[in-house]
């Protein structure tokens, strides 16, 4: 990806003015970030209070969420792109305009349609927003340009604020209403709009690249297919899948934009996602592991509300505090990481290993400690191990990316395959096949349990049946809890001893080009697209 890059005189930034302190230019953007991380349209933390004001159903809210993270995942392949055609200035006040147009819409709408739309346009201009302020400090983090250093520095800030954002929207919409978080970052973002205004220079770079040579129909069908995969697998279980008209009609939808793009991709000089990117052996590795790996996480989405909530008998702040938990787990995991993979280069095969081992210890402490009496505070461990597996992952598997030989313009293409496989997929598809798992078995073990409460309890018909059904239903719970758990158990462990026995030894080598390269490098891509053809 480039060569060694050696620190070269102490950090500034340009753009900002230099009566503010060279140290405290990096922070400024730091807030910035912050406050943009914050900002993401819909807040699923608030959303039994939506379901509850807006007549919007649980998977709407769902749908809405992941919407952001395709958008998000989408902007990945044309964010250089953007960076090396708006000033960061520029960049900051359309993404925040954006943004505030986003939260708006979010607040007073109880259209799904239109809800889906503005977060997916939310995650869009979020992503690019983040993109300005992380590569505007990302000398001032790693002057060598390791990426290794600069992914463990990103996953900090983003997992942390995902945790710290649904505690914040809880506690708002406790004390209030959950429309006062969205009312919160419009102000917010406004603030930021005025210190970027005040604080930020229209800077321009040496070479002003236009947008063109963009594969804007493959960047529409590309979201169409991500779009229609995530509506499969967030609406399947309440359609019963492939017998509802919808789900059927979303799948051939999703499947004939990803047939033509993937036939475009064949003959465009430059597809929004080439086959180079597709078929390249590290994307392809951290896919499947990213599959992995969060199925097996799944039960974060499905079981731990309401094992919280129903058998646990937490209210919905009681529940939002066993964020603090994971919180504490992602910055363990950042720092160790940070120690271990980043400064004394640990190799994939260990580090890949140590977060499918916790991933197994939040597994194993469910499948043998889960009960009726469970303390609060005994869910720390298998809490904060899951929030370290997460990152670690995250952190090793996009570095790996970045050193897989390929060319830089195919690097983007390969983020928005990372974003999509590692965020989206792995947001929905895990939840969606353990959701319909648990079903089986609750239906199974209710019937089980049911039969054996009226063998074996004489007298039984003068319990109310609706307590007696109740009774059952918790029990069956419990018990298909229990049993999920141990299954994916089994499969991490075996995907640990495979991790083990046939993972290869590389260390960790990824260096960022320098960005006036890259800016030649697009520059070069541009006038060879606008260049007209001659004809013979």
């Amino acid at each position: 990806m480039g060569d060694f890059h050696a620190p070269q005189g102490p950090f500034d930034i340009p753009d900002v003015p230099d009566f503010i302190p060279r140290r405290l230019k990096p922070w400024l953007f730091i807030l910035f970030v912050l406050i943009i991380q914050f900002s993401g349209g819909i807040y699923l933390a608030a959303a039994s209070d939506m379901v509850g004001t807006t007549g919007l159903m649980q998977e709407d809210i769902l749908m809405a969420g992941y919407a952001m993270l395709v958008g998000m995942s989408i902007n990945f392949a044309v964010m250089f792109r953007l960076k090396f055609r708006f000033s960061n200035r520029i960049g900051l006040l359309i993404c925040c305009s954006a943004l505030i147009v986003a939260n708006f819409v979010c607040a007073v709408t109880d259209s799904v349609p239109v809800l889906v739309c503005a977060c997916f346009l939310a995650g869009w201009f979020r992503m690019w927003a983040t993109l300005v302020c992380n590569s505007t400090i990302q000398l001032w983090l790693t002057p060598v340009r390791d990426m290794s250093i600069f992914f463990c520095y990103v996953y900090l800030v983003v997992d942390s604020v995902i945790q710290l954002s649904g505690i914040f929207t809880v506690y708002t919409a406790f004390y209030s209403q959950w429309e006062y978080m969205q009312w919160i970052m419009i102000a917010l973002l406004a603030f930021m709009m005025l210190l970027v205004l005040a604080l930020v220079r229209p800077v321009k770079g040496p070479m002003q690249i236009p947008l063109l040579g963009i594969d804007w129909i493959g960047s529409g069908l590309w979201s169409v297919f991500m779009l229609c995969f995530t509506f499969v697998c967030v609406y399947g279980n309440f359609y019963d899948w492939w017998e509802a008209e919808e789900i059927v009609g979303a799948t051939v939808l999703g499947m004939a934009c990803l047939a033509v793009n993937l036939w475009r991709a064949t003959f465009l000089h430059h597809p929004y996602i080439s086959f180079t990117a597709l078929t390249n052996h590290n994307v392809l590795r951290a896919s499947l592991i990213y599959l992995v790996f969060f199925t097996l996480l799944g039960t974060e989405h499905v079981f731990e509300h309401s094992y919280a909530a129903a058998v646990l008998g937490f209210d919905e702040t009681n529940m939002i505090d066993l964020n603090w938990y994971v919180l504490v787990g992602i910055i363990a995991g950042c720092l160790f990481t940070y120690l271990t993979f980043a400064l004394r280069r640990w190799r994939y095969r260990t580090m890949t290993a140590i977060g499918f081992f916790l991933a197994a210890l939040y597994l194993a402490w469910f499948y043998f400690m889960i009960d009726y009496g469970v303390e609060k505070e005994m869910l720390f461990i298998p809490l904060a191990a899951r929030g370290a597996a997460s990152v670690i992952i995250s952190i090793v598997f996009l570095t790996s990316i970045l050193q897989g030989g390929m060319h830089f313009f195919v690097f983007p293409q390969a983020l928005t395959i990372n974003g999509f496989t590692g965020a989206v997929m792995g947001a929905a598809l895990g939840p969606a096949l353990i959701g319909e798992f648990l079903c089986h078995c609750l239906e199974k073990n209710t019937a089980f349990f049911g039969t054996e409460i009226t063998e074996a309890t004489p007298g039984v018909s003068s319990v109310p049946f609706g307590e007696l059904y109740g009774a059952v239903r918790l029990q069956a719970l419990v018990v298909s809890m229990k049993e999920i758990y141990g299954w994916l158990l089994i499969a991490a462990l075996v995907s640990l001893l495979v991790i083990i026995v046939g993972y290869g030894p590389v260390r960790p080598s990824a260096v960022f080009p320098k960005w006036r390269t890259i800016r030649k490098l697009l520059r070069r891509s541009v006038g060879s697209t606008s260049r007209p053809r001659q004809t013979v």
